[in-house]
């Protein structure tokens, strides 16, 4: 299994016939104050498979902080990777909305991808508060 596309974006589809749309992909928040709340966002996916791991996926993605705390409860699912024709290999998107992410506090995150129980992949989220245009006096 190879993850090809793992991102935090604005949105996410997946068409009928599997294509992956994604729309401002990110990895860094700024907030005016604690705690921080993002009215909508998604996780874009897609994993390319060998011939010889077809079959039911299950997955888990887990947003946590620093301290490895989860931060929203995991995203637990599963999937089915199938094979057309003769292809060595196969693809699976994924498109998950998130509705009101709340993160407490300035800080870096941590989304971490597992599939069948193996870790995969993890990309950063940085949260911070924007930076003051105006230079200290």
């Amino acid at each position: 299994m190879h993850v090809e596309i793992f991102t935090l974006c604005d949105a996410a589809t997946v068409d009928a016939a599997g294509k992956l749309n994604i729309l401002g992909s990110f990895d860094r928040l700024n907030a005016a104050s604690e705690p921080i709340v993002h009215m909508q966002c998604a996780l874009a996916l897609k994993l390319r498979f060998a011939r010889i791991e077809e079959g039911q996926k299950r997955f888990r993605l887990a947003f946590v902080d620093s301290d490895g705390k989860a931060v929203m409860p995991p995203l637990d699912g599963t999937t089915e990777v199938r094979f057309q024709d003769q292809d060595s290999t196969s693809t699976v998107s994924m498109a998950l909305g998130i509705q009101q992410l709340k993160l407490p506090k300035f800080g870096e995150y941590s989304i971490d991808l597992a599939i069948d129980g193996r870790h995969e992949a993890s990309i950063p989220l940085f949260v911070k508060p924007p930076i003051s245009s105006n230079p200290p006096t």
